[in-house]
């Protein structure tokens, strides 16, 4: 039997593919447990995609909201911590008052943020895309400036929420310890929006508000006939989806790491809204686009980590680090490419509604 894949690996192409697969295989805990943690501020960015534009309202504005939360939530994270010291962090979460004042301050900023976007595109009737480059230009902008101003002052947080530490026995079952494992060691923001992804695929196709909702995306002017009140709606969808953004830039600087780098969001806000796209607008499918992009990212880091021998691992020691840097963007655009044109956006997204006049 060991004859086998020691067969396999001789050939020319099939044996580094085998050899892959292998590799993959024996690092599928640490990959999965990666691969989950980079996908939830992409499956945040998607759920506020798919809560705007499920209503009719473009939002591209969603890398600068979640910018703007991240830079908000830590510095008012150092603020709180000088004024009332770090504290001791609870046994759950390593949770303080500094960190969920930040919190708070980083989901009431996305919220205020993503009024803006609603005042601009749907009383304004700007043009939606140009409503969300002027809050993503001004977000880099503004956050890199005043990052820049308090840096040498504040080069620390308020520290950052712990992980879940699942029990070893639970995390040795065999067949689905490892899947477990990868679900629920993540901190407080992660583990919520695995919650809100099923709360949201739910209600937006089993409830009222989930109805109404599609009706506005799809037909506002019939929509309004049966009493719904569409401008309404869509304020309502679009400020909520802006805390959805926010706990996106707070898990960047206050659950991934301990403090606000300019540009940090690295273009998550975009790569969730392909995963919108290719999740064909609804929860679950922006989830595991989500997930489907974020396995670039805990494949490279894997590889760089821990690099596969033989053959395998020659050939990748040639790959430039670049590669892997720009490997989950390059999955993304290709993923995209193929899906544009099958994926159908809601009939009046991104069209400004206008009531008629009751004379």
């Amino acid at each position: 039997m060991n004859g086998i894949p020691q067969a396999l690996d001789a050939l020319p192409i099939l044996g580094m593919l085998f050899q892959l697969v292998g590799y993959v295989l024996s690092n599928l805990g640490y990959m999965s447990q990666t691969t989950v943690a980079v996908a939830v501020p992409i499956t945040l960015a998607a759920l506020c995609g798919v809560m705007c534009e499920r209503s009719g309202v473009v939002n591209i504005g969603i890398e600068g909201t979640m910018l703007a939360a991240a830079f908000i939530g830590w510095i008012v994270g150092v603020a709180a911590s000088a004024l009332f010291g770090v504290g001791t962090p609870l046994p759950l979460f390593g949770v303080t008052l500094p960190l969920l004042l930040g919190l708070a301050a980083a989901i009431l900023v996305g919220m205020v943020v993503s009024l803006l976007h609603a005042w601009l595109a749907i009383s304004m009737k700007v043009d939606q895309i140009i409503s969300g480059t002027i809050i993503n230009i001004g977000a880099a902008g503004i956050t890199g400036y005043l990052y820049t101003l308090v840096a040498s002052q504040a080069p620390t947080g308020a520290g950052s929420f712990a992980q879940y530490k699942v029990p070893g026995q639970v995390a040795d079952l065999p067949l689905v310890g490892w899947l477990i494992n990868a679900v629920l060691s993540q901190g407080p923001i992660g583990l919520s929006t695995i919650v809100i992804v099923i709360m949201l695929q739910i209600m937006l196709f089993r409830s009222r508000w989930g109805l109404r909702t599609r009706a506005a995306g799809e037909h506002p002017r019939a929509a309004e006939t049966v009493g719904i009140d569409v401008i309404r709606l869509r304020y309502r969808n679009v400020v909520m989806s802006g805390a959805l953004a926010a706990l996106g830039g707070a898990w960047l600087s206050m659950e991934q790491t301990n403090g606000f780098n300019a540009d940090m969001t690295a273009g998550r806000g975009f790569i969730g809204l392909a995963a919108m796209i290719v999740g064909r607008w609804t929860p679950l499918g922006a989830f595991g686009a989500a997930l489907l992009f974020a396995s670039a990212t805990g494949l490279s880091t894997s590889l760089q980590i821990s690099p596969p021998a033989g053959d395998l691992g020659q050939l990748m020691g040639h790959v430039p680090g670049e590669f892997w840097e720009a490997l989950p963007y390059i999955i993304t655009i290709v993923v995209l490419a193929g899906v544009i044109g099958r994926s159908i956006a809601p009939a009046a997204d991104g069209k400004p509604y206008e009531r008629e006049s009751a004379t």
